[in-house]
């Protein structure tokens, strides 16, 4: 694993960097009320209106009576004020997160075992009274694909009222909803009690619905359970083992047909669709629904090779979570990444449930929104608490060891979201009733006097309340990352504390060369693994470390929404 590259502290040299930003891009990004419309943040101005030969003439750095950086712009005289916050956090980089946030990175990639006893769940009657318990939710629905809401009243129409508590329902030709039930004269096999193998909905549909919640109202039947896969976990396998059948199937457009008697619709996508970094960003994969590919007879065998390699994939033992949805769940999920199924069912009983389209930019606005009305500084509430406890066996308590390490990460220049990473790596620690983790979230994990061993899973997903990914997958993948280094690292283990070791052994031991391998292509590796560094580093007793406050400007410009 490569070293973190050194990075310039946010707060020293302050007029160089300014100097050394593309001038373009600062300019562009001025926040005064001659560029932006004070109420609305839109610009007032195009592109096109800005000067050529753009450059920065002044800088004047904050001062005892203002917070920001003044710059004064040549050749037209323009004066632009920035805070540090802002320019720390948007600070031109190579970010994995470049892009509309769709695609695979900043996803949490899973297989069933993975989600073993931590399904994203929440109560309906909690998820309407407790913003911060929609909140959860909601980002499941981001960074997992899915969240399954509990005690969802069981009245028919009632998954509107689900879908309408975040976005907007998206009308098809099957109506504002539809019953998924065996029908006397079905249009679609979904509506018969056959086994439905795992697959997108609507992939004629141009565009096709990003969201689909399915309600149970009565699931007395012998079968009918429900199966969920990761497409994008399953596309990124295809592409680790098989990059020739990936790039065939990224770069062939396949057409879907839908035909009844009042509805004709077509759509040509690919099956795994990419962004133009080649990121994976959505899967459309419906056997029932596939036409007639036509291609060059040469071209035509090696498309039905990688088709047919996907196709098994998708069926691999392993990757399906299998449950039952029971009268009151409902399911959402992102129809664009996740594949459902169904296995068949026998009509000794009656199987009903009721379904509705929504669209991904309603529930990614509702979180937005319910980020933008928290706040981090109940953080210093749970430092100041919890944080007093012991830290698992240490000579420090738990908030003096995450203070050290994000004061560890801010000495070695790190970057705004890994010393926010850094800081915050141990959270999960503070307990379900700090945290708000769900009931029986963490029902799998070992737990001893030195705590549960998901709680880097429990943190990150209570960090996602006001964080990106860029902040909750580092915290996310520490304890994975020690695990990594144990193996990876000739002596990392020797120089781990007792307690360090004890936590090791429940967490799993070092891991085998592949898992190691398959955790260095993780997107947040490095990052995970600078923080683990600063982890085990931050357990002296009585080291000088600066209060949470310090620390809580930072925290501000990092949050997101």
């Amino acid at each position: 694993m490569a070293a973190q590259p050194a990075v310039v502290p946010a707060t020293r040299h302050l007029s160089a960097r300014i100097r050394a930003l593309p001038a373009a891009w600062l300019r562009d990004n001025c926040p005064c009320p001659e560029c932006r419309d004070p109420r609305t943040g839109q610009k007032l101005f195009q592109i096109t209106d800005l000067p050529r030969g753009l450059a920065v003439e002044e800088v004047v750095e904050p001062g005892p009576d203002s917070p920001c950086v003044e710059v004064g712009w040549a050749p037209d005289g323009h004066r632009s004020r920035f805070t540090v916050g802002w320019l720390d956090a948007h600070r031109p980089a190579d970010s994995p997160l470049t892009g509309d946030r769709r695609t695979e990175t900043g996803k949490e990639l899973w297989s069933a075992a993975d989600l073993a006893g931590r399904l994203p769940e929440a109560a309906w009657d909690d998820y309407l009274a407790d913003p911060a318990r929609r909140a959860r939710v909601l980002e499941a629905l981001q960074r997992l694909g899915f969240a399954l809401l509990r005690g969802v009243p069981v009245r028919e129409g009632q998954v509107l009222a689900v879908a309408e508590t975040f976005g907007h329902v998206r009308q098809t030709n099957y109506g504002r909803l539809f019953d998924v039930r065996v029908e006397p004269d079905p249009n679609n096999l979904a509506f018969t009690s056959a086994r439905i193998t795992p697959h997108t909905d609507n992939p004629y549909r141009d565009p096709v619905p990003t969201v689909q919640l399915l309600h149970c109202l009565e699931n007395s039947a012998s079968g009918g359970d429900s199966g969920l896969v990761d497409g994008f976990h399953a596309a990124a396998l295809l592409r680790a083992e098989d990059p020739e059948a990936f790039a065939v199937l990224t770069g062939t457009p396949v057409p879907f047909v839908f035909r009844d008697d009042r509805t004709e619709l077509r759509a040509d996508r690919p099956l795994i669709e990419v962004d133009a970094r080649g990121r994976i960003r959505e899967v459309r994969f419906n056997n029932r629904s596939f036409g007639t590919v036509r291609l060059p007879a040469a071209e035509l065998d090696a498309f039905y090779a990688a088709y047919r390699a996907f196709g098994e994939l998708l069926l691999r033992p392993g990757l399906q979570l299998d449950f039952r949805l029971a009268p009151g769940d409902c399911l959402v999920f992102d129809n664009t990444r996740l594949l459902h199924a169904r296995t068949a069912f026998a009509q000794d009983g009656s199987r009903h449930l009721q379904g509705a389209y929504a669209d991904l930019d309603g529930p990614a606005s509702c979180l937005a929104v319910l980020r933008r009305a928290d706040s981090p500084a109940l953080l210093a509430e749970l430092f100041d608490g919890a944080g007093a406890a012991e830290y698992l066996g240490e000579e420090v308590t738990m908030a003096a060891h995450m203070l050290q390490a994000g004061a560890l990460a801010e000495a070695a220049g790190a970057p705004p979201h890994l010393v926010a990473a850094a800081l915050l790596h141990d959270v999960g620690h503070f307990g379900e009733h700090a945290t708000g983790a769900e009931a029986g979230a963490d029902a799998d994990a070992d737990v001893t006097e030195y705590g549960d061993t998901r709680h880097s899973h429990t943190g990150a997903d209570f960090l996602a309340r006001w964080f990106g990914p860029e902040v909750t997958e580092p915290v996310r993948l520490h304890v994975a990352a020690k695990r990594y280094l144990c193996t990876v690292e000739p002596g990392y283990r020797e120089g781990l504390s007792a307690a360090s070791e004890h936590t090791l052994r429940l967490q799993g031991g070092p891991m085998t060369d592949a898992q190691a391998a398959a955790f260095a292509r993780r997107p947040y590796a490095a990052d995970a693994v600078a923080v683990r560094r600063w982890d085990e580093q931050a357990k002296e007793p009585g080291a000088a470390t600066p209060e949470f406050g310090h620390f809580l400007p930072l925290l501000t410009s990092l949050l997101h929404g």
